[in-house]
């Protein structure tokens, strides 16, 4: 019995995202191609590997067992990947990274576009995602790196989600804008307790961090505004529409007239993190070379290494 080792790849990806169309998503097919590679592999084998009595389809115990076996193949692929990375120095092949608006702007593109020259034989692909749809395609082999943010103090801040390990790459500290035409200037947070706020979503790092703040100053704040992406903030509030709290990176490249930052007490800060599979052979040489190239673009923005020295 012959086993081709690309069908049984194919057989992985089935195995790993839960269905035939979302495995060929992941492995740029079409369903009928994922399909036809199934087929082929059962008439290799003599029996059934997919399960084709249920609406979605599942495994056979027999297609469990290989898709298992094709899973250690892909570990030892992956770890000759890094021997080799290892013994010559140079990181090769492609790398799927995911991040947030604010992140690629400022610290993907700058850190890709020294990385590549450097190591001219990586092949970086950019996602914007964010949220409980990138880690999904993160777990399931989609991507392979998350660049996420967490308000520091907030729930789940020092927990790596199930299945990941965040790689800290610089703590971002908190500013409080306001329109350039308000005044009085505040003296402190707590001035600002009876007047309009634009906010991020529900389960936001900003959005949280806001919920600390005006708990610690005792005030519940005037949701005036929703909005996601930073430059909708600012934009509404440089139209004298509320104040904000945006992190620093947020600001990069802002006019000064723009809005108002006043000399408030530090609302705190987010941490900036790189999320990756956990794997029992090490991290993946790509994936180190990426996260190492994000650091040195937050050094050179000026943002701070996380405070605890996790890095």
């Amino acid at each position: 019995m012959e086993l081709d080792p690309r069908r049984l790849r194919v057989l992985h990806a089935v195995a790993v995202r839960g269905g035939v169309v979302d495995a060929a998503q992941l492995l740029h097919l079409t369903p009928s191609a994922v399909s036809q590679q199934l087929a082929q592999l059962e008439r290799e084998v003599g029996q059934p590997l997919v399960d084709r009595s249920r609406r979605r389809v599942g495994l056979t115990p027999a297609g469990q067992l290989l898709a298992a076996r094709a899973e250690r193949i892909e570990q030892e692929l992956a770890e000759a990947r890094r021997e080799l990375a290892r013994a010559s120095g140079r990181v090769t092949g492609p790398v799927v990274i995911a991040a947030f608006s604010s992140a690629i702007c400022h610290l993907l593109v700058p850190a890709l576009r020294q990385l590549t020259a450097t190591q001219p034989d990586l092949e970086p692909r950019v996602v914007e995602l964010e949220g409980p749809v990138a880690l999904r395609e993160l777990r399931t082999g989609g991507l392979d790196l998350v660049v996420a943010e967490y308000d520091v103090g907030g729930p789940g801040a020092t927990t790596d989600p199930a299945g990941l390990t965040a790689a800290p790459v610089a703590d971002d500290e908190y500013r409080v804008v306001l329109p350039a035409d308000w005044s009085p200037p505040p003296g402190c947070v707590r001035d600002l307790a009876d007047r309009p706020w634009v906010v991020g979503p529900p389960g936001s790092a900003c959005g949280r961090a806001l919920e600390r703040i005006s708990a610690e100053y005792g005030f519940t704040p005037h949701h005036a505004h929703t909005a996601l992406e930073f430059p909708t903030v600012l934009a509404l509030v440089a139209a004298g529409l509320g104040a904000a709290i945006v992190p620093s990176l947020a600001l990069a490249g802002t006019r000064a007239d723009f809005v108002k930052l006043p000399a408030l007490p530090v609302a705190g800060h987010r941490r900036v993190a790189a999320l990756r599979r956990s794997s029992g052979s090490g991290p993946d040489p790509l994936t180190d070379a990426v996260i190492a190239a994000l650091r040195e673009a937050a050094t050179v923005l000026g943002l701070k290494p996380p405070a605890d020295g996790a890095l």
